[in-house]
């Protein structure tokens, strides 16, 4: 049967490429765990997550127990990293599909510990990854309360200190103090874990920014002091979208040029023209009527809204591609259509199609457009595309 004509389309073979590029910029220093979560961010995990297997990525990353045994069914041998860690009532389940949870709460760990033994797990057998709060106060142990946690890490344990990690929060900060600061206090950290006698094979440490900016050397730096190995976890970049730097850059580092050269977008978001109908001088398109024809127009109806994740604040400032030239939006975006002026582009029929993010022609319109328009960041933008609209692999 014929879909509705509103889908997105999903460069695997440039989402492979990605993830080698990104790869050769860790190598040798540190190596890669892909970020899949929130559904490989709007891009399916059905279409990403094979392609990333296919390209050698080792290790994927989750938000959820749940998403972790979707990304299980589609690949049985990746190490599964949950990001977010267990919620009460998880272990079993985790370890039943081979997970490896983020742990920071005494709970997580003692819930973990119950599972193992009920499966039983032989010692130091079940792999965690130690969070620690470096500064975000979002989720990770405090470095004064990990002394609560080290004997539930003993070699007795069927649990395993496999990493010790933290989160970057501010690594998209062109003059990088705040990475400085934080990758000090982790170092501090280390060192109480060594000395309570535990030793960890990795440092989970760095996303998409910290990696493009060229920090995988400095994190690899600071694993090998303590005699581990270094594991980035980029996201956004995997997806061919290179972050922001605020300020940005005077000269960038050239880790970030090769990344803007390199990356290519994987996601394209497209619709079509239903229909195109011509409306007179003070006609009013759409709900309420926040727009008013000031003279003759042609108009296009489109199969999009905000029901398929286009924002509704976007009607009467924003502009999607048809025939490969910008076309107004007007009027309010309805749940299941838009309304475009397509009065100076010629030819507009039904079933031309209509570009909302990608490229067509001389034009292009990016995620980042999406974002400056709606006051947002493209990791929203890509998560907001409703789960109606189909992704197709091209």
């Amino acid at each position: 049967m014929q879909t509705r004509p509103c889908w997105a389309e999903i460069r695997t073979q440039a989402l492979a490429q990605n993830f080698r590029f990104l790869a050769t910029l860790a190598a040798p220093e540190a190596e890669l765990l892909a970020v899949v979560k929130a559904d490989a961010y709007g891009h399916s995990l059905a279409h990403c997550v094979p392609a990333l297997a296919g390209a050698g990525a080792g290790w994927l990353g989750v938000t959820s127990v749940e998403e972790g045994i979707a990304v299980r069914a589609l690949c049985r041998d990746a190490r599964i990293f949950v990001i977010s860690g267990i919620f009460p009532g998880q272990a079993a389940a985790a370890l039943a599909h081979r997970l490896t949870p983020a742990v920071w709460e005494p709970w997580q760990l003692d819930e973990l510990h119950s599972a193992a033994r009920a499966a039983g797990a032989p010692p130091a057998s079940v792999p965690v990854h130690l969070e620690i709060d470096t500064g975000m106060s979002r989720q990770g142990a405090a470095p004064a309360s990990l002394a609560a946690l080290f004997p539930r890490l003993a070699p007795v344990s069927p649990l395993r200190l496999e990493a010790v990690m933290t989160h970057l929060f501010a690594a998209d900060e062109a003059n990088g103090e705040v990475t400085t600061a934080q990758l000090a206090l982790l170092d501090a950290t280390l060192g109480r874990i060594a000395a309570a006698g535990l030793f960890a094979e990795w440092l989970n440490v760095g996303n998409s920014a910290a990696l493009v900016a060229g920090q995988a050397r400095t994190i690899a730096d600071l694993a090998a002091t303590h005699g581990m190995k270094a594991l980035l976890r980029p996201g956004l970049a995997i997806y061919g979208v290179v972050p922001a730097f605020q300020p940005a850059f005077e000269v960038g580092p050239a880790t970030l040029t090769a990344a803007r050269a390199a990356l290519q977008p994987v996601l394209a978001w497209k619709s079509m023209v239903v229909g195109v109908r011509s409306i007179p001088a003070g006609a009013v398109v759409g709900y309420n009527g926040t727009f008013v024809a000031t003279e003759p127009m042609r108009v296009a109806l489109v199969a999009a809204g905000y029901g398929d994740g286009l924002t509704r604040s976007l009607g009467n400032r924003f502009s999607l591609l048809v025939r490969g030239q910008r076309a107004p939006i007007v009027g309010r975006i309805s749940m299941d259509h838009t309304v475009l002026d397509v009065t100076e582009i010629p030819g507009v029929e039904a079933g031309d199609e209509v570009v909302l993010i990608g490229t067509q022609g001389e034009g292009t319109i990016t995620a980042y457009d999406h974002a400056a328009a709606t006051d947002t960041i493209p990791w929203e933008i890509f998560t907001r595309i409703a789960v109606r609209v189909p992704r197709v692999t091209v």
